[in-house]
């Protein structure tokens, strides 16, 4: 896959939050701001049918002053015809949990805080909130109980091919900073692994491409939209990352449903922020069922 189909692929972006002051004093900045705007840029000329947006849309989601970038693409992305559907971040909601979630809210009416899911060409793609901390009991009791149906229902929908599953915090992850999240192995992961129609996992949360597979089971790690670069565990303790040799600063997936497999393709900023690059793509191949 060389180019974006703009009619049958949607694309994924995650971590566009500009960096933070604080993070400036640990980590090295590549011009991340104008890698989001021109990311912003490439997808308002693909047109994509969709757009999935997983977490850390911006820095501190309660200030007003982070959002008026979003606004602008967001925008622009309703007058070419693309649907936006996002979840949350651990940005999008530190500092003040219920102003941030007030504000992603007005910009994602259709997200809910509990889950969500959405089709197109019968994709099926699942939305969870892994900010687990900000989730009542109740609530957590909710959207689990929602997850586990909403896969059982998806796996008996003939007019479903395949399930991606999403959520922010990534469930394996070499990132030094925030590494992987049990609470996602936990919750999320079995789940996932028992669907027989879940074909895909992708988070973002570490600032990094990684790609995984276990139980049988991919995921995808795709914080590529802009925020602070994290250095990743090279040691051998390491998780065993399937793409070591595709570390770029930023980037966007491409994914394209072919029957109930899947082709995915990474584009990569160029150094130059001339253009992207095809930088990693491989298939998820389609397996008969007893459908």
């Amino acid at each position: 896959m060389s180019q974006v189909d703009n009619q049958s692929d949607i694309l994924f972006l995650s971590d566009t939050q500009a960096p933070m002051w604080v993070e400036r004093l640990v980590l090295r900045t590549h011009q991340n701001t104008k890698a989001t705007t021109t990311i912003f840029a490439e997808i308002l000329r693909l047109k994509p049918p969709v757009l999935y947006w997983l977490g850390d849309i911006v820095s501190l989601g309660f200030r007003n002053n982070k959002w008026p970038i979003i606004d602008k693409f967001l925008d622009a992305c309703r007058q070419s015809g693309t649907a936006v559907y996002a979840i949350m971040g651990n940005h999008d909601v530190m500092g003040r949990p219920r102003k941030g979630a007030r504000n992603f809210q007005q910009r994602f009416p259709e997200h809910s805080h509990t889950g969500y899911v959405k089709t197109t060409n019968a994709t099926a793609v699942v939305m969870l909130n892994s900010n687990f901390s900000t989730l009542s009991a109740a609530d957590l009791v909710k959207q689990q109980i929602w997850y586990e149906q909403t896969l059982q229902e998806l796996d008996a929908d003939p007019a479903v091919e395949v399930v991606i599953v999403t959520c922010h915090h990534a469930p394996y992850s070499n990132s030094k900073l925030v590494g992987s999240s049990k609470l996602v192995q936990q919750r999320f992961v079995p789940p996932y692994v028992k669907s027989q129609k879940a074909r895909l996992f992708i988070t973002g949360h570490s600032h990094a491409f990684e790609r995984y597979q276990f139980e049988g089971k991919e995921f995808l790690v795709i914080g590529g939209g802009g925020g602070l670069r994290q250095p990743l565990n090279t040691s051998p303790s390491r998780l065993p990352d399937l793409a070591t040799s595709y570390k770029p600063l930023f980037h966007y997936l491409a994914v394209r449903r072919e029957g109930n497999g899947l082709q995915l393709t990474s584009y990569c900023l160029k150094k130059d922020f001339s253009g992207f690059d095809v930088g990693y793509a491989y298939e998820i191949a389609a397996v008969e069922t007893n459908a």
